[in-house]
């Protein structure tokens, strides 16, 4: 075990060390030998002077958001001694089983460059290049033929691993109170019970003002609002992440809340940012991958299908094709479980010197990825900007909804605690279900996956996420789906087969949000 002081003195070396080789470092440093000029900045109080120009001047706050950021992103830090990969998952059959999933990714990408004869990347040809530039802003007026291309996997593809999920150390052994357990899902995690989630989402309480509730017995809504906006007005102009976290677990306002996510994340689009976005826009240009035709068939099956996205088709290219090329994408598997693939060189397979990760980004595209993009189309429309949040967004919670890991915000913590809520609180109902072949996972994961996108009316799903960003966890996803089948519950007593439960809960367009949650959280009985 790792004593306190020894691991806050790990956690700030580690945040030095990083901020270090950023740009803000730099920045910083050239304000502070501005500020040596200043008639204020006397020789013999320097230090204290200079902290002083820093803090008035605002460079203090952003430092602290830096700081902030690092720590919402990073996982603590692990014992010295512990092995590197006990930081990506202290559990080594998570580990092997990612390691096993990984395998049939690269198989199944593998075997459609061969069936295809397609190779996994190609520099396009001048004229190529010049129509493509040419057609940056209306690539979704492009036709190409996908017949051939298939997604390399969905999310029931996914769900049938996680099924088939065992600790070998209880395979043989008994364990009687997870043997209670009755769900797809047989891995003995610790996931949250009502009484800790109430406490963890105390800020969701029925006698506390939100947003995305219409009749608040405590406060007329109007007057929340009005109120509510002017808070969060203030919130931005002191520029402090953390305020702005604490602030978004009331909802945002539709006015601030492109604003206070960017705060949150800590993006402030720079000109070395726009810089960094035009050069990933080159590098497309420059070359065409066999994932830019499953990022095209994605958004071709998906957003351009939905009544809420279909008219950001260009940003979705844009910003996807620009994410597969990303290298800075690569830090975040240092605290993921998962590992980017790699491809060798024509001739040199094996040579690790000849390795290179693919995609450039470590991620492999899966069927609905594009609607993790979708919902932030209608906050940003400043494609570097757009990029930045998305990219965020991606390496602080959406890669944790399709990788094995036992992390409490991980899809397999995620699914036990949406099943265990159900056994626990609805057995009723989860029995029958059970019974008749519907198991509630089967119906609810594809939400959990897609972080409810396209599945919820845009609004409701900009509140649910500011209620991810706001908390710092997914496990808001799980309780959610609770909540639906809870609130369909007697619909779904009457249902006799698996086909007829997923028409109940075919279309979620209409539930709000924020009412379900409440009342599942803090007005059932425990």
């Amino acid at each position: 075990m790792l004593d306190p002081d020894r691991g806050l003195s790990l956690t700030i070396a580690r945040v030095v060390q990083r901020l270090q080789g950023s740009s803000l470092h730099s920045q910083l440093e050239r304000q502070a030998r501005v500020s040596l000029h200043k008639p204020e900045i006397k020789l013999e109080s320097l230090k204290e002077d200079i902290k002083d120009f820093l803090k008035t001047s605002g460079w203090e706050k952003k430092l602290q958001n830096a700081v902030y950021s690092e720590l919402n992103v990073f996982p603590s830090p692990c014992h010295p001694a512990a092995p590197p990969e006990h930081i990506k998952e202290p559990l080594a059959y998570m580990r092997k089983a990612q390691g096993s999933w990984e395998k049939r990714i690269l198989k199944s990408l593998n075997s459609m460059c061969t069936e295809l004869n397609i190779p996994l990347a190609q520099k396009r040809p001048a004229n190529e290049q010049k129509e493509l530039l040419n057609k940056w802003n209306e690539m979704g007026t492009d036709e190409p033929d996908l017949s051939l291309f298939r997604p390399v996997y969905a999310p029931k593809d996914f769900l049938e691993v996680l099924m088939n999920l065992r600790n070998p150390n209880y395979e043989n052994g008994e364990q009687p109170s997870f043997r209670n357990h009755l769900g797809l899902i047989q891995v003995p995690l610790k996931v949250k019970d009502i009484p800790e989630l109430k406490e963890g989402f105390s800020e969701l309480g029925l006698n506390i003002g939100q947003l995305g509730i219409d009749d608040s017995a405590q406060v007329p809504p109007e007057f929340f609002e009005n109120e509510h906006v002017r808070v969060g007005q203030k919130v931005l102009a002191e520029q402090d992440s953390a305020a702005a976290q604490q602030y978004v677990r009331q909802g945002c306002p539709t006015a601030l809340r492109a604003d206070l996510w960017a705060l949150i994340l800590n993006i402030s689009n720079q000109p070395e940012d726009i810089l960094y976005y035009e050069q990933l826009k080159s590098n497309v240009i420059q070359h065409n991958l066999l994932v830019d035709s499953l990022i095209y068939k994605d958004v071709k099956l998906t957003a351009s299908n939905d009544d809420y996205y279909f008219v950001f088709e260009d940003y979705l290219y844009q910003v996807l094709l620009c994410f597969s090329r990303d290298t800075s994408v690569l830090e975040h598997f240092a605290y993921s479980s998962a590992t980017p693939p790699k491809s060798y060189i024509q001739g040199k397979l094996g040579m690790e010197e000849y390795a290179v990760y693919y995609p450039p980004n470590g991620v492999i595209p899966f069927h609905g990825f594009s609607m993790y993009v979708a919902p932030l189309c209608f906050l940003y429309h400043e494609p570097s900007k757009l990029y930045q949040i998305f990219r965020e967004m991606y390496v602080r919670f959406f890669f944790r909804l399709h990788s094995i890991s036992s992390h409490p915000s991980g899809i397999v913590s995620l699914c036990l605690l949406f099943e265990t809520l159900l056994q626990t609180h609805l057995p009723q109902l989860f029995y029958h279900l059970r019974e008749i072949g519907a198991q509630p996972l089967r119906i609810s994961f594809k939400w959990m996956v897609r972080a409810f996108s396209g599945y919820l009316a845009t609004d409701q799903l900009l509140l649910l996420w500011d209620r991810i960003l706001g908390y710092n966890s997914l496990e808001i996803l799980a309780v959610l789906a609770a909540a639906v089948f809870a609130f369909r519950a007697v619909n779904l007593m009457e249902v006799t087969s698996l086909a007829a439960a997923e028409a109940v809960l075919a279309d979620l367009s209409t539930l709000k949000v924020m009412p379900l949650l409440q009342i599942f959280l803090f007005a059932t009985v425990t």
